[in-house]
Order: structure tokens, then sequence, then C-alpha cells
């Protein structure tokens, strides 16, 4: 593993899991070319869960469809393996050649932070891993749509929402609503703007913010929700009513 970036910050680090040989070899290249660590490869789902557990890195890109264990089944295993969602919890993006919504809706309540096409362009890829790195969502708008509709009909994703770490026992049992209720009205609003698919960029834009203090918004909204990041920030908005279908 490199020291660090000549900034002397550490450079990000990455697992790639993928059962095709060329397709790990080509984004390790695209990555290394970035600065981007790429600290250990998988060619199935058991082998991603250990390299994981080994090198604790930033970013898994991990496959869903690999032999033995599938990539949805590994990422369940490397979130449960990492509970609290700050700290060295992976982010985990996945790959794969279909935009099916089956997929999405279940890697995403597996624990997956966003989604990659294979044939996804090496400027994209770099961007992607740099993106879920700071808590953000990878997610297009058109699957954002699809995710907030499933997500919205399916009562039982309450459940998926972890409770604070730092919060009661008790708090294991609030619904969306009461969790949504310990807000402050600006931190309601930027959640409300974050459920549209809104970037940091363009919340600041719309309230007249700097981006900077959108970000610790952002921040401190995941972490008073106990929150892993923004895909389960839009669930937690659109089951609390924060956001409906039609707004």
């Amino acid at each position: 593993m490199t020291g660090g970036n000549a900034d002397g910050t550490r450079p990000l680090t990455v697992v790639i899991a993928d059962d095709q040989t060329l397709v790990r070899r080509g984004f390790r290249l695209i990555l290394k070319a970035a600065g981007i660590d790429v600290v250990a490869e998988a060619a199935d789902g058991e082998q991603a869960v250990a390299a994981a557990e080994e090198h604790q890195p930033d970013v898994v890109l991990m496959d869903i469809r690999m032999p033995k264990v599938d990539g949805i089944e590994a990422t369940r295993r490397i979130i449960a393996a990492h509970p609290h969602p700050a700290g060295s919890q992976p982010r985990i993006i996945m790959l794969t050649t279909f935009d099916l919504d089956e997929y999405v809706y279940t890697a995403l309540t597996a624990g997956a932070s966003g989604f990659l096409l294979k044939d996804v362009t090496p400027e994209h890829l770099v961007a992607a891993v740099q993106l879920v790195r700071t808590g953000d969502a990878l997610l297009a708008p058109s699957i954002t749509r699809r995710l907030v509709e499933r997500f919205a009909s399916a009562p039982v994703m309450a459940q998926s929402l972890p409770a604070s770490p730092a919060s009661s026992p008790s708090s294991a049992t609030r619904t969306p609503r009461q969790a949504a209720a310990g807000l402050t009205p600006r931190e309601v609003e930027v959640l409300g703007l974050v459920a549209r698919g809104m970037s940091n960029t363009e919340i600041a834009a719309s309230l007249v913010l700097s981006e900077a203090t959108v970000k610790t918004h952002v921040a401190r909204i995941l972490t008073k929700l106990g929150l892993r990041d923004r895909v389960q920030a839009v669930v937690l908005a659109y089951e609390s009513g924060l956001v409906s279908l039609g707004s």
C-alpha cells in the first residue's frame, strides 16, 4: 500500500470484486492512474468478504453476479461486520451489466451505496469511488425515482433503518416520522432536497448557502438519524412523509 498522497493525505483504498479477470485488471489500471490504491482483488463473494475484512478498504467495487457467494450476499456480510454508520464501514458500489429494478432494490437494502454499469467511462469510475467515500449516494435520477417508488410502497423497509448508535435502546423502535422529528427546520429542508435527488451543489444554490454548510447539514442529519449514507436518508424522508412521490 502506498504511504500517502503528495499533500500528505491517505489515498483512497479499494477492493475490486468481479469474476472476470479483465474487468478487475482494467479497473485496477484506471484507479491506479488516478492515485487510488487497489489493495486487493476478489473473484467471488467469499473472497470479497475476506478481502474487506483483511484490508478495511474505503470502497468495494462489487459485481452482483459472482460464483459461490453473489455480490448482494457479500455486501450484507461486509455491512454486518461493520454495523455502525461511521468509522471503518466500507462503501460498496455494485457493478452490473443490467439496470434492473430488483437488483437496485435488493442491493441497496443490503447496504450498497450505489450502482455502476460495467461499461462506465474511466472518468466516471474514478469520480464514483471518490463520491461514495464522502458519504454521497451514487444513484442516477432514474434509479433514484424507482428506488423511492419501491421504498415508499414497502412499509417493511422502516425496519431496515438502523437506530443511531448514540441513541437510547428505545430508539430502535422509532418510526421514520419520530426519527425525523429530531431535526432542525433547516435540516428538514435539506433532507427534503436530498430526497429529491439534489446534489450538495444544487442544494447550496437552492437555499443560497455555501456548499460547505450544506455538507455540514447533511453530515449532521446522517449522524442524528444514525444513517449510513444518502441512500438511507432518501428512504427515511419518504417513509416519514416528509416528501411525497407527487411533490
